[in-house]
């Protein structure tokens, strides 16, 4: 028998072996939910595109109306996320700088928060960082001087909500995107939100 011969067995097992180690876990290596699992719109996954903005390299700038954050790399060029920006009213506006960063993030909703949906009073204890955690796998936070503006660049269990205004307020990033955008985006970094 021809050794480089394959068997129509052998070639079923091994069908079987490679379906079967891609249905085993919907968790990516890095311990949050896979990208793969969800279906987000061509047009929000991360790529690097032309930009003409004249801020300087390394500033975010967040378009809500677009639904998409920029990270400008300098030389016309940026790396842009697609992301979920607030409710209608509930948006920030305006420039600040990421105060600290955070991965796995705790999460307490705020008063305001409660007083707009009581159904959130259930975590007004907080929720510990994790996959179920509505920040995600990571957060920056938005000061402005000292202050903490109460609003962050965060990572989102509910990716499908990508594209939309849905959050109170905070910008949403995939788990996947946050960790990237956490990667490049030290402490001080300029942010732009219009």
């Amino acid at each position: 028998m021809d050794r480089n011969f394959m068997t129509r067995r052998g070639f079923v097992f091994l069908g079987l072996g490679l379906l079967a180690s891609g249905c085993s876990s919907t968790f990516g290596s890095a311990g949050y939910p896979s990208m793969s699992t969800y279906r987000v719109a061509s047009q929000y996954r991360r790529r690097q595109v032309a930009y003409d903005g004249n801020e300087a390299p390394g500033t975010i700038v967040v378009n809500t109306y677009e639904r998409y954050l920029y990270l400008v790399e300098g030389g016309g060029r940026a790396i842009r996320y697609g992301v979920a920006v607030g409710e209608e009213g509930l948006t920030f506006r305006g420039e600040a700088t990421v105060g600290r960063k955070a991965e796995w993030p705790s999460w307490r909703p705020t008063d305001d928060m409660i007083r707009r949906k009581p159904r959130l009073a259930q975590y007004a204890g907080g929720v510990e960082g994790g996959p179920h955690n509505p920040l995600g796998a990571a957060a920056l936070y938005l000061y402005q001087g000292k202050q903490d503006t109460m609003y962050r660049l965060h990572g989102t269990n509910e990716p499908w909500s990508i594209g939309h205004a849905v959050s109170n307020g905070c910008v949403r990033l995939t788990n996947e995107d946050i960790v990237d955008l956490y990667s490049r985006a030290p402490v001080g970094t300029r942010v732009k939100v219009i």
